[in-house]
């Protein structure tokens, strides 16, 4: 599915919009009621993190189903390492060719640009290998990344290390400010690199973890969808890690991006 065949509850918009199936991973829903309620929402597509207990090919029928597109998957680095042949096999069924690493323990967290640089070549192996297979790979940040590491962010010292051909990056724009840096500097820095960007924002609900739904926190969304726009991005994926009503949530978010992108 392309942007151009969209449902009619979906509205176009200059860089198409998805969720990450992860923000809904508490409703008590099956997969099939779960992704029409994505669908009406108005997204185009959805990112993965797990399988929602179906084998590939059923949810490629359930994608179809609801006219929604796997546009990229989060995989453990675990994962990816041990069982790399049948993750490909499973997201060449369902029409995914993006994988991402969402997350690395804390013992993989080196307080040495030396060690964040040995992770970016890891990850770098990795992504040869995808690329034999015709997918690609990219890292997806949180705070801890952010941290200044003989004066740069670690992730900046992971994602120099890594050839932009075999490691891509997944900016998530609410947690580089939560680390303290700019993301409209952040997209800036790494654009043609950034094919997925996470759209959350910041706020002060706590039992929210701080987190908010987009355009209803404390970020510049009047600077950061211009950055995330030139930078080349080909899905905003929508995320709130902890929301207190998910559909509504991801209702919310769609609502303030699709009227800021319309096409």
């Amino acid at each position: 599915m392309t942007n151009d065949n969209l449902t009619n509850s979906q509205t176009q918009t200059r860089i198409p919009l998805a969720v990450q199936l992860y923000t809904l991973r508490n409703l008590s829903l099956d997969a099939d009621a779960l992704l029409g309620e994505v669908a009406a929402a108005g997204y185009a597509g959805v990112e993965l993190a797990g399988n929602l207990g179906l084998d590939a090919g059923s949810l490629r029928t359930l994608l179809e189903k609801h006219n929604l597109k796997a546009v990229s998957a989060h995989v453990p680095l675990q994962a990816l390492e041990n069982d790399l042949p049948d993750v490909v096999r499973f997201h060449k069924t369902i029409g995914n060719d993006t994988l991402v690493v969402p997350w690395i323990a804390e013992s993989e967290r080196s307080k040495s640009a030396e060690g964040w640089k040995a992770l970016g070549k890891r990850l770098e192996r990795l992504g040869r290998r995808l690329r034999t297979a015709n997918m690609r790979l990219l890292y997806h940040n949180h705070d801890f990344e952010m941290i200044l590491i003989d004066g740069k962010p670690a992730i900046a010292w992971l994602l120099e290390a890594a050839s932009p051909d075999y490691l891509g990056f997944e900016p998530d724009v609410a947690w580089i400010v939560a680390g303290g840096q700019d993301a409209a500097s952040m997209l800036r820095q790494y654009s043609g690199r950034v094919p997925r960007v996470h759209a959350k924002d910041l706020g002060d609900n706590e039992a929210e973890r701080g987190l908010a739904d987009v355009g209803s926190g404390r970020l510049d969304w009047d600077v950061i969808l211009p950055a995330i726009e030139a930078a080349h991005t080909e899905w905003i994926v929508v995320e709130h890690d902890l929301p207190t009503d998910p559909l509504a949530s991801i209702r919310r978010s769609y609502a303030f991006l699709a009227e800021k992108l319309k096409a």
